[in-house]
């Protein structure tokens, strides 16, 4: 994953937007070596803070592989209230006009973990959020993701704007001009929902009408610094939203990061127990993921990966027979000096 997270302060843009090219100079790395022991200074390892297994997959699901994503577990009542509706209806939504193989073309999901599809990926993203706000528990919230104490643009905030959830298209319409305008992957918008829930976990707060938005911007700035080695500064997202301020940003990046506890580790295991969890979510609600017809260069290129991974095989396992024949050599020439003498 990428760089360090810093906030940026600076006036100018980041080489993300316009793709410039920068030397980067090293800086020193301090580490634990570095300290003397006769400081006193004592920096915990993170393991130190670990919970027991148990303990800890229930309580925070976004560090642990084997524990459930709250956004499946908050939409699973929706999706079976629909299920239900749908069987007392005798209707089945999306089957019809959802893709199949035949003899004679096969239909290939463009989405994989490693490169997922940026747009069903903000779309399931956005849906996992609205599950998130319209399932809550209470309204548990923080001053500094409060819209109206920290407006986002210049107009005036309704007064109704802490009690009506917002529908899924408009959460869509905020995420996708924040990734479109800022160019960020689809990768991101994975790690945006892993640190979403992280931060409802460890602080212990809700996802609600009038924090939404500021939440979701703060876990894209972080996760965009975490992900892309040339992350977006501050700044230009204050050039994206128009009204807000680089100090706003700053300030809220801080308590965010602080919330998290500095955590900001987002496991292999964990990032694709996300990506699967959020495509069960988008079968439960008919979001299909782009399908392909099957052309000949793709079934050429297909092919040629196949073989080069089967010669990899090949070569693995020639190499393990050869320091299995060695080994068997070495003890037998071992065992028959220990004969002779």
């Amino acid at each position: 994953m990428g760089g360090s997270v810093s906030c940026c302060i600076s006036p100018g843009e980041s080489p993300k937007i316009h793709r410039r090219e920068l030397e980067l100079e090293e800086c020193p790395i301090t580490t634990t070596e570095d300290v003397s022991e006769d400081t006193g200074t004592y920096l915990q390892h993170i393991s130190d803070r670990e919970l027991p297994d148990e303990l800890a997959q229930e309580a925070n699901p976004s560090d642990h592989p084997r524990a459930s994503t709250l956004f499946l577990n908050k939409s699973q009542t929706d999706v079976r209230e629909k299920r239900k509706s749908n069987y007392m209806n005798h209707m089945s939504p999306g089957l019809l006009s959802k893709k199949y193989s035949s003899c004679s073309t096969i239909f290939l999901d463009d989405s994989t973990v490693s490169q997922p599809n940026l747009k069903s990926t903000i779309k399931c993203v956005a849906l996992a959020i609205y599950y998130h706000i319209k399932n809550r528990d209470s309204n548990r919230s923080l001053d500094i993701f409060d819209e109206k104490k920290h407006p986002l643009s210049r107009e005036k905030v309704p007064d109704d704007y802490s009690v009506v959830d917002p529908e899924h298209k408009l959460i869509y319409r905020f995420i996708r001009t924040l990734f479109s305008s800022a160019q960020l992957t689809a990768e991101c918008a994975i790690v945006t929902l892993v640190y979403l829930e992280r931060l409802l976990t460890y602080a212990e707060m809700d996802i609600c009408p009038c924090n939404w938005k500021r939440i979701v911007l703060g876990a894209i700035l972080l996760a965009s610094k975490v992900w892309d080695d040339q992350a977006v500064w501050n700044v230009d997202y204050c050039q994206i939203l128009k009204d807000i301020t680089v100090e706003d940003m700053n300030e809220m990046e801080r308590h965010f990061l602080e919330l998290l506890q500095f955590n900001i580790n987002v496991p292999a295991s964990v990032y694709a127990k996300y990506y699967f969890d959020l495509r069960s979510l988008a079968d439960d609600n008919n979001l299909s993921f782009p399908l392909e017809p099957l052309s000949t260069k793709r079934a050429q290129k297909l092919e040629a990966i196949s073989r080069l991974c089967e010669d990899k095989y090949k070569d693995l396992s020639k190499s393990a027979m050869r320091r299995s024949v060695s080994a068997d050599n070495l003890v037998g020439i071992k065992t028959a000096q220990a004969v002779l003498s």
